[in-house]
């Protein structure tokens, strides 16, 4: 146990010191929220993956597969893989170019400046859906590293919420979106190493041993579904299309041709991560059957504990520690990119305070990063529901709430103000009333899916209906594409 307190100490020395360094080099709240535009396609590409898979890759997916077989890895983990790719092939290149045409370095910016709208109704109703759901995001995140640390140390859950929420404001706060990257890279590196090797140890234990894991889970390898189910599963990769974070990445990418680079990279890196994780929910159930794991059944258990549980079972100490630390850096490398996100919105969307010096947004970004903390922390502390479930509300609530409309702004001239603004809206309604109020029998049916069809008709209705764009933030459309079709 000594040796995991000075294996987890000694990694989030590393991230504090990441922290403090890229604090160094943060001189406005320009380079707080998107560092400068300086990053290559490598440590983008990693950052954004491991950003957007968090917890929910290393705990989520093996607990889904280990309690109910392939049927929600392998639908789950086609729709993403689709979808970030084309995330990557339609929406990077042109966000980056156009965003630095536009001066925006938020989401909620960038919209106000792409459809002219000097009455800041459309940025102030995207920053309400972005601090409405990011809390959300970033409360399942601290929910992961509650697991951590009540499965590693023993801790009690507030203990260990409470921890969890020090560490990950705490290089956040310092570094900003440098310092989010950074670790990020090292995270999403340590995660996929994780993966493998619990994967390859899990494989080669129950390899010879008697375990049979059909007999002990006869729907393990079973994903067929009815047609509801898989096509809601599959829309999970809807969500790439309206996730601030992830299009944070884009915006902060070094140039629009170290898109395609990073597009290779950051689907590799996804492919093979989900690949192992839904592998290691099968290895679990195999494992189980034979050596029996605590903490995943019965009163206080959580299937989202199988890889947890066979790090700690497989390996020795030493290595386990650095196995585990692999958990808190998925937890971290999500929580702090939506904290970052957050406070970005807080300094650049919120007019009042835009108005404000570099500076002093700057220290505000940081004070947002606090404070938006602490309500995430009192959100993951009061609910009881998986990190799975947590995950696809806010998931499904920026997919539905900005995907349609993000591909259209970047693709479709003419889009307009009033399209974009109910594209927001009936996109976060839906998304609403279908999670809370609406469900169907015998089937698993995922609200972003009717919120991702009616938010894009909404846009492309009301778009119609209403006045088209012109004049220079047009030309600066035009140029957009113009410098595309060379990349």
């Amino acid at each position: 146990m000594v040796l995991l307190y000075v294996q987890f100490g000694l990694y989030l020395v590393l991230m504090l010191g990441i922290g403090v360094y890229s604090m160094r080099r943060t001189n406005s709240n320009t380079d707080f929220i998107i560092g400068g535009r300086t990053l290559g396609p490598f440590t983008t590409a990693i950052s954004a993956g491991a950003s957007d898979m968090s917890s929910w890759l290393l705990l989520g997916l093996p607990g889904a597969v280990f309690a109910s077989g392939l049927v929600e890895g392998v639908w789950i983990s086609l729709g993403l893989s689709v979808g970030a790719y084309l995330n990557w092939l339609i929406v990077a290149g042109r966000l980056r170019s156009l965003s630095e045409s536009y001066s925006a370095v938020t989401l909620p910016s960038f919209l106000a400046r792409r459809f002219d709208d000097n009455t800041h109704i459309l940025k102030v109703v995207a920053t309400l859906v972005i601090l409405f759901f990011f809390t959300l995001y970033v409360a399942s995140g601290l929910k992961g590293g509650t697991l951590l640390f009540a499965h590693t140390f023993g801790a009690s859950e507030s203990s260990a919420l409470i921890i969890t929420t020090l560490v990950v404001v705490g290089y956040t706060f310092l570094g900003g979106y440098l310092a989010v990257c950074w670790t990020d890279l090292i995270q999403g590196l340590l995660m996929v190493t994780a993966l493998v090797f619990v994967a390859l140890l899990g494989f080669f234990a129950i390899n010879g041993s008697g375990s049979d894991i059909v007999a002990a889970n006869p729907k393990a390898f079973d994903f067929s579904t009815g047609w509801i189910t898989a096509v809601s599963l599959m829309a999970w990769g809807f969500g790439y299309f309206g996730q601030p974070h992830i299009l944070a990445r884009f915006i902060g990418i070094k140039d629009a041709q170290s898109v395609k680079p990073a597009r290779r990279i950051g689907i590799t890196w996804m492919v093979i991560s989900l690949i192992l994780a839904s592998a290691i929910g099968l290895i679990g159930i195999g494992f189980n059957a034979v050596h029996p794991l605590a903490g995943l059944t019965g009163e206080g258990g959580s299937s989202e504990r199988i890889f947890l549980a066979l790090a700690t079972t497989l390996f020795h100490p030493f290595f386990a520690g650095l196995v585990l630390a692999a958990v808190l850096a998925a937890v971290m490398s999500t929580a702090d990119s939506q904290l970052l996100v957050l406070s970005s919105s807080l300094t650049e969307d919120i007019p009042v305070i835009a108005r404000l010096s570099e500076k002093r947004r700057e220290w505000i970004s940081r004070g947002g990063i606090i404070g938006f903390a602490l309500i995430a922390f009192i959100i993951a502390s009061n609910d009881s529901g998986t990190i799975l479930n947590m995950v696809g509300y806010a998931w499904g609530g920026f997919g539905a709430a900005f995907g349609p409309l993000m591909i259209l702004s970047l693709t479709w001239r003419r889009t307009t103000k009033w399209g974009a603004l109910a594209g927001i809206i009936v996109g976060a309604v839906t998304i609403f009333i279908v999670k809370n109020y609406i469900s169907i029998e015998g089937e698993y049916f995922y609200e972003l899916l009717p919120g991702f069809i009616l938010s894009l008709i909404a846009v492309i209705v009301v778009s119609l209906l209403t006045k088209a764009p012109e004049g220079e933030t047009m030309k600066k459309f035009d140029q957009m594409h113009e410098l595309i079709k060379t990349l």
